[in-house]
């Protein structure tokens, strides 16, 4: 991973720690994704969530039943929408 990739994902792992305000949760869940990417250059969209939220809104990826997402594009605010929910 490069420098730039590291610091985006401990980026993410902070804001998700500042928006998460309950305990992990436990079981299965699902999760719903919206990236809006500030540009439309091809990236691997799965692994801009996942990781971020382990230890924050569940334990680990691992309990990930469900997943749905979107792709969309904001070149001014490039953001990630999550919302996760026991499954």
């Amino acid at each position: 991973m490069t420098h730039e990739g590291r610091a985006l994902k401990e980026k993410y792992h902070w804001e998700a720690r500042a928006q998460w305000k309950g305990k992990p949760l436990k079981g299965e869940v699902r999760m719903h994704v919206t990236l809006y990417f500030g540009t439309k250059r091809r990236a691997d969209w799965d692994n801009f969530h996942k990781h971020a939220l382990n230890g924050i809104a569940y334990e680990d990826d691992s309990q990930i039943r469900q997943v749905t997402g979107m792709l969309a594009y904001d070149k001014q605010n490039p953001w990630i929408e999550l919302a996760v929910e026991p499954y």
